[in-house]
């Protein structure tokens, strides 16, 4: 690993990271820490966690780099202009309390939301802006945009199967860009993801449903992403898909989404405002 600093730059904007611990809690920190455009200025465990008050660089295994892991959310939270979130809806929904008092720009990688947790979200969006996407990746972006021109030229009589694929530890099923992904195919039909969505199915289950989107959800091995949408008519198929092969590409997205949410008033915002993409 190599040394990482945090030299302070009070004219870039500070970066909060939550689940400092995980896996993309770690490579958004490498990334912020390696990127001029930012700085870390926070490092959020949950209490009683290991690396609670160690400096973080030493806690990964690196160099210090000034920033010790704590459990105030409150005091790291109001010293930062962005959040960065992978963490659990309930999680989530706290530091939007508080990135709304702070004013600061909440970036939120969070999947597995229910509507109760997304109604405070919105709440919390009225004092600041909160950008929230099943997926950080351009990639990905762009395949819900493709998703949602083909199902809108395509006719009801195209069968739509979104399937997707993850490392055995995943909690949460569909994942959040499967979710996206179908509610595109929804959209591009002039309809509503929550009347034609169909679940993973078991036993005797029927004939398909004229117009419905199917999910799959494969669990196993250390697999990123893999995400497909599949459009199927007798005797024909589209097949629109992406890999992700390293966790970093959503890193880099959630950290392009903090500095663009810099110069944004309060409100709910996605990738694809992000990327100047047509929702």
């Amino acid at each position: 690993m190599s040394d990482f600093q945090n030299t302070d730059a009070p004219t870039r904007p500070g970066i909060v990271v939550t689940g400092a611990s995980g896996r993309m809690g770690q490579m958004l920190i490498r990334l912020i820490l390696d990127n001029p455009q930012v700085r870390l200025a926070g490092a959020l465990e949950r209490a009683g966690h290991d690396w609670i008050g160690q400096d973080v660089g030493q806690a990964m295994g690196g160099a210090p780099v000034g920033v010790a892991v704590t459990d105030d959310a409150v005091t790291a939270i109001a010293q930062a202009q962005a959040v960065i979130d992978f963490t659990a809806p309930d999680a989530t929904v706290a530091f939007a309390e508080l990135t709304a008092q702070a004013r600061a720009v909440h970036v939120i990688g969070t999947t597995g939301m229910e509507q109760r947790h997304l109604d405070h979200l919105a709440a919390a969006a009225r004092h600041a802006p909160i950008i929230r996407a099943g997926n950080m990746s351009l990639g990905v972006n762009l395949l819900v945009g493709l998703t949602r021109k083909v199902a809108a030229a395509l006719g009801t009589d195209w069968d739509i199967e979104v399937v997707e694929t993850h490392h055995r530890h995943k909690v949460d099923a569909p994942s959040g860009t499967a979710l996206m992904l179908g509610k595109a195919a929804a959209e591009g039909r002039g309809a509503d993801l929550d009347a034609l969505r169909t679940p993973a199915r078991e036993g005797i289950t029927g004939a398909r449903e004229t117009g419905s989107i199917g999910f799959s959800a494969i669990r196993g091995g250390d697999v990123v992403g893999e995400h497909d949408v599949i459009f199927a008519a007798d005797g024909e198929r589209i097949v629109l898909r992406h890999l992700a092969t390293d966790r970093a590409i959503f890193a880099r997205g959630a950290i392009r989404a903090a500095i663009w949410g810099q110069d944004k008033g309060p409100g709910e915002y996605d990738m694809m405002d992000v990327l100047g993409l047509p929702g």
